[in-house]
């Protein structure tokens, strides 16, 4: 367990309840103190946290040193003989698929990766991706593998690429995908090199195919990684750990581990699982025989039994863990660590959902996996930092809208108590789409926190015949793996058909659909039914009354969709009802791209309850303070700096959850409203500058305060992160709130300035400020306040040191902030690796006794009278006959083209002759195995390469070790 795993969870919520309002009072007798953080809560530590999750030792991180080219590079056209020949063969693929590809010029740069968000905002684009176009952009990286690897289970494991995907190891075309959402894991066993020889991974990825309707961002955007293991080893999700709970209250943990073999004899080994509890104290633990045969699978099964473990919920989301290994003469070949809770939950026709026996009102948000500055490109800390926001809120549960969620952020959820409903992305059950389903489960169903599979969002085909088989076989699908949660789908329309899905699902899941509930109880009392997605109502975050001219929606909640409702009304309908379980907002955040019910100049949505930077709109206090019972919350809007309107009314609101709230400006009282939390009080106040302050009562006891007050003109700029210390990984990421306060540090809630900024000891990953119409870059160093708030995204660099970050606009003064970076133990990583011609492809003449011609040709139809060579393979010789010729022919490297370069041969066998298009380069006159450096001029163009060797009697010959072609003048590798 690490010390992130410990954190008290009142720390956790350090940084989150941001308020857009000027200063406040949280309780009885508390000081004013500025907007931002509540000062009282300490903020989270950042422990041991690593970017990655640690669940599967055997993975390391493949995120760094990739090289990337955007637009579609097309192969050459295949006309001659030896073209065609060679082109349908494996290992020969063409143009930037190919090994032998000059990438040179290919920008290098590090995962995950989003290019579309480094794009421009363009008007012809497309509304739905937020007007930023997409394309067709290429990854390419070299990897070199130990040879202590050699015969070892070899696995590349792509999280997420969007979205269609070609991807080739070592010329070989090795895999495809079709979503932008599901794992992408390949046995690269059979085509791997060991030692100097170089791996080359070519991806060509199709972002202009969509799969939704909102932002999908472009590229390899979730994390990489090389899975190296025992030939016997448990397969990836192969360990299958979900508690049950038993008719009379027992617990146990029925543990599945499936398990591969690709070692060439049969594998007796024993599965050992181990259970422990929160504080890391073993409780139980258990093993099972099991044999595999080669290339083939088994399962082992075996069951640990619990006694009165600590429940797992939103409010004490207690985590265990098990460790699961495979042992072979006492020997582990493989691992795997596994986060479980212990909960059961059920859904009732008539009294809705129900988790460890208590009543529980789903309160739950719909999220895309976008966030401002970075796109789909989301580091694990800003996830995390998100997962906070929520549970800050009052929400106990999250929909994954509309794909497979990263597992980060399950993560989070598991870790913080949020429950997920988990959502499939194309609603198909032909077999490559089946497998998505599949393989999401397979992932997810360990987790505490998925307690629903969505098997499709608002299908045309829902009301068919057609749409309940689909959904019949991917519920069975489903159940085929997990039978201990239920399968949804969110319907919009046909639920009221003689055959629709509605009847193959175990909730039914309704959006917007609040006039129907009470209709479709009535016709099925015996179906739960729960808000698969509600409310879709529009604000600009700081924006007051709605203007469609300029784009801009008030925040009081009065505007919605037609197909929704305001977060009062889309609330009340829920809650007035027991049958329905609950709901789920859409949405969260405000997202990139579909900005209903406008479009350009806006570029992201009005729907959330927090906007693109995870600021808090209105609607966030409306919520916590309907969702939260047990802490006295109390907030006003709007901001108190009317210039311009002294005497006109201005709508004030307590968004608040008790009995009654008083209200009084600069000292004079207002009146006193009783509260209902589904309307929430407001006063009509004619705007005077100053303070405005409310008092909220329980059972007639003050006990808590309000306040928000006239600022004076800007005076400094402030800088607020989310945490002091960052992690010195260079993955540990984190966002900074910048806002404008006044000489008495009060903050302005109407500021605009253009900020710039500067940083040390890390870098800027991403700026935003929650505006829908502004077209700022949302990657470099300078961005607009937006209703007084701007976010700058830093991620801190390698080792111990600090993190500086400096604020400055003109006529107002700077703010600086140093964060901590503390040094952490790196997960482990493939290495860099500098890209380098390597010549692996030869062809070898026969043995001869005669010393063969190196200008000899050969018919390009001929594919008979050469053998294949390959470097680190010796050859015979025949008896008298000690000649042999290697040829093979490539093309240099552009810097290698324009000045010249070295063909370097690591070692070779025998006396030897480098010849190149006709000219003699170099000569090797002893036998003994050595090196030879053949250095050549510059030139385009290919280039024919020919090496003799002559061999010892009796003794073979030929390239011992690597060849590869070295730019000139000692520039290093190319």
């Amino acid at each position: 367990m690490t010390r992130w795993d410990m954190i008290d969870r009142r720390a956790l919520l350090a940084g989150v309840a941001f308020t857009a309002l000027a200063t406040r009072e949280t309780a009885v007798g508390a000081r004013t103190k500025p907007a931002l953080f509540p000062s009282d809560i300490p903020p989270p530590l950042a422990g041991d946290w690593h970017p990655f999750p640690v669940a599967d030792p055997s993975v390391r991180s493949l995120d760094d040193g990739w090289l990337f080219h955007l637009g579609d590079i097309l192969a050459p056209p295949v006309i001659g003989h030896e073209e065609s020949y060679q082109n349908a063969k494996a290992g020969v693929a063409q143009g930037a698929a190919a090994v032998s590809y000059d990438d040179s010029d290919w920008r290098t740069l590090d995962l995950p990766h989003d290019w579309a968000i480094e794009h421009p905002v363009e008007q012809g684009a497309n509304v739905a991706q937020g007007y930023r176009r997409r394309g067709i952009g290429w990854y390419r990286r070299t990897l070199q593998l130990d040879p202590a690897w050699r015969g070892r289970y070899l696995e590349l494991q792509f999280g997420g690429i969007a979205t269609r995907v070609t991807l080739w190891f070592n010329g070989i075309e090795v895999a495809h995908s079709f979503s932008g959402y599901a794992a992408l894991n390949i046995d690269i066993t059979p085509y791997a090199r060991f030692g100097e020889e170089l791996n080359t991974i070519a991806i060509r990825v199709d972002a202009d195919a969509m799969e939704g309707w909102w932002y999908e961002g472009a590229g390899i955007y979730r994390h990489v990684g090389l899975a190296v293991r025992d030939p016997v080893s448990i397969v990836t999700d192969g360990v299958h750990a979900n508690p049950v709970r038993s008719d009379a209250g027992d617990w146990s943990v029925p543990v599945t581990v499936e398990l591969a073999n690709i070692a060439a004899d049969s594998a007796v080994i024993t599965v050992e699982a181990k259970l422990f509890d929160a504080d890391d104290r073993l409780l139980t633990a258990g093993t099972s025989p099991a044999m595999v045969a080669p290339l083939q699978t088994n399962v082992a099964k075996l069951s640990l039994s619990v006694t009165d473990p600590h429940l797992w919920s939103p409010e004490t989301p207690t985590l265990y863990r098990i460790v699961t290994r495979v042992v072979r003469d006492g020997h582990v070949l493989d691992s795997r660590e596994t986060r479980i809770g212990f909960r059961y939950f059920h859904f009732d026709a008539e009294k809705g959902f129900f988790l460890n026996d208590r009543p529980t009102k789903i309160k739950g948000v719909c999220i895309h996996q976008d966030h401002a500055g970075v796109g789909v490109a989301v580091p694990d800390a800003l996830i995390d930092w998100r997962v906070r926001r929520l549970k800050a809120l009052g929400c106990n549960a999250l929909r994954s809208s509309h794909h497979a969620p990263t597992p980060e952020l399950l993560d989070a959820c598991d870790r913080h108590g949020l429950l997920v409903m988990d959502e499939n992305r194309n609603f198909n059950p032909s077999h490559d789409y089946l497998e998505q389903l599949q393989w999401l489960v397979r992932r997810d169903r360990n987790r505490p926190s998925v307690f629903m599979w969505s098997v499709f969002n608002e299908e045309p085909m829902q009301g068919t015949e057609q749409g309940y088989e689909m959904v019949r076989r991917m519920a069975a699908a489903v159940k085929q793996l997990d039978t201990t949660r239920p399968v949804t789908a969110a319907m919009n329309d046909g639920m009221f058909s003689p055959v629709n899905v509605s009847q193959a699902v175990d909730v039914v899941g309704f959006n917007y659909q609040t006039h129907r509930y009470d209709r479709f109880h009535a016709l099925h009392p015996d179906k739960p039914l729960t808000s698969s997605e509600d409310t879709s109502a529009f604000s600009t975050r700081g924006a007051w009354k709605t203007d469609l001219s300029r784009n801009v929606f008030g925040s009081y909640d009065k505007d919605a969709a037609d197909w929704g409702a305001t977060h009062h009304d889309g609330w009340r309908a829920i809650t007035s009802r027991p049958f329905i379980a609950g709901g789920f907002v859409w949405t969260g955040f405000d997202y990139h791209g579909e900005p209903t019910p406008l479009e350009w100049p806006s570029t992201s949505s009005f729907f959330g309850i927090m906007d693109i930077c995870g600021f808090p709109k209105m609607a966030y206090y409306l919520h916590r303070a309907q969702w939260i019972d047990d802490v006295p919350l109390l907030e006003l809007a709007p901001h108190w700096n009317w210039p311009g309107r002294t005497g006109e009314p201005i709508t004030v609101m307590a968004l608040t959850n008790v009995d009654s709230v008083s209200l009084s400006l600069n000292g004079r009282p207002l009146g006193t409203r009783a509260v209902d939390r589904l309307t929430m009080p407001e006063w009509q106040v004619p705007y005077q500058p100053g303070r405005l302050e409310a008092v909220g009562y329980r059972a007639g006891r003050e006990v808590v305060r309000a306040t928000v007050e006239t600022s004076g003109q800007g005076a400094a700029l402030r800088l607020t992160p989310d945490r002091r210390v960052m992690m010195g990984d260079g993955k540990d990421a984190q966002p900074v709130t910048v806002d404008l306060v006044d000489m008495a540090g009060r903050h302005v809630p109407i500021a605009t300035d253009q900020v710039s900024f500067a940083i040390e000891g890390g870098d800027i990953i991403g700026l935003g400020n929650g505006d829908p119409n502004d077209h700022d870059p949302e990657k470099g160093h300078e961005r607009k306040l937006f209703a007084g708030l701007a976010q700058v995204i830093v991620r801190a660099g390698e080792g111990r040191g600090s993190l500086r970050l400096t604020a400055s606009a003109p006529g107002l003064r700077s703010a600086s902030i140093v964060i901590d970076r503390v040094p952490v133990t790196p997960r482990a990583a493939i290495s860099r690796t500098r890209p380098v011609a390597m010549l692996s492809e030869w062809r070898r003449t026969a043995f001869s006794a005669d010393r063969p011609d190196p200008n000899q040709r050969f018919a390009s139809n001929d594919m008979n009278s050469l053998d294949h060579g390959r470097p680190g393979r010796l050859e015979g010789p025949g008896k008298d006959a000690p000649w042999s010729m290697y040829r093979t022919v490539f093309t240099l490297r552009r810097r290698v083209g324009i000045n010249g370069g070295a063909v370097v041969f690591a070692e070779i066998v025998g006396t030897a002759e480098v010849w190149m298009d006709g000219q003699l380069l170099a000569r090797k006159t002893g036998p003994a195995p050595a090196p030879l450096v053949a250095p050549f001029g510059p030139g385009a163009g290919p280039r024919t390469l020919s090496l003799l060797v002559k061999a010892e009697p009796g003794a073979p010959s030929g390239m011992g070790r690597t060849v590869s072609v070295q730019e000139h003048q000692g520039a290093g590798a190319d």
